[in-house]
């Protein structure tokens, strides 16, 4: 069964159309050839506000896994976590330890993400750093688990 996947890109600069997103097309391309039907990435600023409306759109859309890239860091604007908990009803911490330990792995800095993940309805969204490296080292995680994920907020039974 084919489901609905986003890709939302959080950057002031790739928003402003100062610098090309370089990690929303890699999620893009690695949620296509896992089978999910997704659009190019939608890339909006930094801040909680603008993350909050991009999810709440993307739910009312249909999408059964979003995945968030950038805003996870501890820069001033970096509030992707905020915002996205403002829209998770639960809260899946163990995917986002996951992914720092992944990260971390590969550089001490991805340490640093104070990313999410959670479900909110029948949809997973999982916050995942910014960098290209991030979202190629954290896709495969997200992948492994997201249909399950999505199966069992659908009612399914566990495999």
């Amino acid at each position: 069964m084919l489901h609905l996947a986003t890709v939302i890109t959080v950057s002031d600069r790739s928003a402003r159309g100062e610098r090309i997103d370089a990690s929303g097309p890699i999620a893009v391309a690695a949620l296509r050839a896992d089978g999910w039907e997704c659009a190019d990435a939608v890339i909006v600023p930094d801040g909680a506000d603008s993350v909050e409306a991009a999810l709440r759109a993307t739910l009312a859309a249909g999408a059964r896994l979003v995945v968030t890239t950038g805003g996870t860091g501890i820069s001033p604007r970096d509030a992707t976590p905020e915002g996205t908990e403002r829209v998770i009803e639960r809260a899946l911490p163990g995917i986002a330890e996951e992914l720092r330990r992944v990260g971390a792995a590969k550089m001490p800095t991805g340490m640093l993400s104070r990313g999410v993940a959670g479900t909110s309805g029948t949809t997973l969204i999982v916050n995942l750093a910014g960098s290209p490296g991030a979202v190629t080292d954290g896709i495969p995680v997200i992948l492994s688990l997201a249909r399950h994920v999505v199966d069992q907020l659908g009612g399914g039974d566990h495999r």
